[in-house]
């Protein structure tokens, strides 16, 4: 296996242990969820004036699988919608006390996961730090090269 294969493998198996050993917990503490619901949750409490469009893009999803999932957060009262004065034709969402309670336990899980691993990243230099974010910058706009040259449009899907 070359160095290339290496990483990618190495990719997929740290991305696959995250996963199993965070899915029971993340199961536990928000039952009755999907990973979506709670997905676009986080977007639109760190994001001001998410819409559709913004959340499509952001999570690669279609436009109207979001539409499905906010439509259920909104009918269940974790969001709510509105308009700006200005700008009648675009739909923007926020989080309702509802909303937030969710988010507040996604975070706080996320803040337990990286206290769990915080042994590892206490060793890692600045050095060694910049080179991996480097590297996931490079890869991360060369997929999106190969997206938008398969003439992908996510937010038209």
């Amino acid at each position: 296996m070359n160095k290339e294969e290496q990483v990618m493998t190495s990719f997929r198996d740290l991305f696959n242990k995250m996963a199993w050993l965070n899915k029971t917990k993340m199961e536990d503490s928000l039952k009755g969820y999907k990973p979506s619901e709670v997905h676009c949750i986080e977007f639109i409490e760190r994001n001001a004036d998410s819409n559709v469009t913004k959340l499509a893009e952001s999570l690669y999803m279609t436009s109207g699988a979001i539409s499905k999932i906010t439509k259920k957060l909104l009918e269940k009262g974790y969001i709510e919608s509105y308009q700006k004065p200005d700008n009648k034709k675009e739909i923007y969402f926020r989080l309702t006390g509802q909303g937030k309670a969710v988010y507040k336990v996604h975070e706080e899980l996320h803040k337990e996961f990286q206290a769990r691993d915080k042994a590892v990243f206490e060793q890692v230099t600045e050095g060694q730090f910049d080179s991996m974010l480097s590297f996931i910058d490079k890869y991360s706009r060369h997929l999106d090269a190969e997206i938008k040259k398969q003439g992908i449009d996510i937010k038209q899907e």
